[in-house]
């Protein structure tokens, strides 16, 4: 397995409600999967642009883990002092040795397939291979009300959350299985506006 074309989640105005969905922080950063083979670490965009190289916390956290073969999905983030990702200082290219991959997904474990396994499953088990890593971490979800873990989110000034069916496999492409919902005083958003306007 090399490329994996990413789950896309579909964008809502507020976060789907139910005891089926968990939560995640949506972070400011490049959506990246990353894949480990032997001795060898890939990076590739959203689109599949190979990227290996560019990283090199990402790919010395992926040759740690204690497995022959691994793909994740996850966001290629830099953090600023306050621990929030700053995608300015990651779109420079100057903080290239300080990104690191917050993981979000297991699609792949030792030439084993995981994308069919229900998403708490794969959670659990990429949750078990990071433990030691500090160039993958695992962005951990919530399990609350939607609406309050949103909420917080906004006080705090991240880009927003992401809602994910915990009993779903992982399918490629635009799903409704994933909603995100953007805080709408983020950078993130900001800036789209701000391009958006030129």
């Amino acid at each position: 397995m090399g490329f994996v074309e990413p789950c896309l989640p579909s964008v809502r105005d507020t976060p789907p409600r139910g005891a089926e969905w968990v939560h995640e922080i949506k972070h400011d950063g490049y959506r990246v999967i990353v894949r480990r083979e032997g001795t060898r670490a890939r990076i590739f965009t959203r689109r599949g642009f190979d990227w290996s190289g560019r990283f090199p916390w990402i790919e010395e956290g992926l040759l740690s883990l204690r497995v022959q073969s691994a793909t994740i999905d996850g966001e290629a983030v830099v953090c600023g002092q306050d621990g929030i990702s700053d995608f300015e200082k990651l779109h420079s290219r100057a903080y290239d040795h300080e990104v690191f991959l917050y993981a979000f997904d297991l699609l792949e474990l030792n030439g084993e397939d995981c994308r069919h396994a229900p998403l708490e499953k794969r959670k659990a088990n990429l949750g078990k291979l990071l433990t030691r890593s500090t160039g993958v971490r695992l962005s951990e979800h919530i399990e609350d009300d939607g609406a309050i873990v949103f909420e917080h989110a906004c006080k705090l000034g991240l880009e927003g959350i992401v809602s994910k069916r915990r009993d779903l496999p992982y399918c490629s492409g635009r799903v409704k299985s994933w909603i995100k919902i953007k805080n709408p005083a983020s950078p993130a958003v900001l800036r789209v506006v701000e391009e958006g306007a030129w």
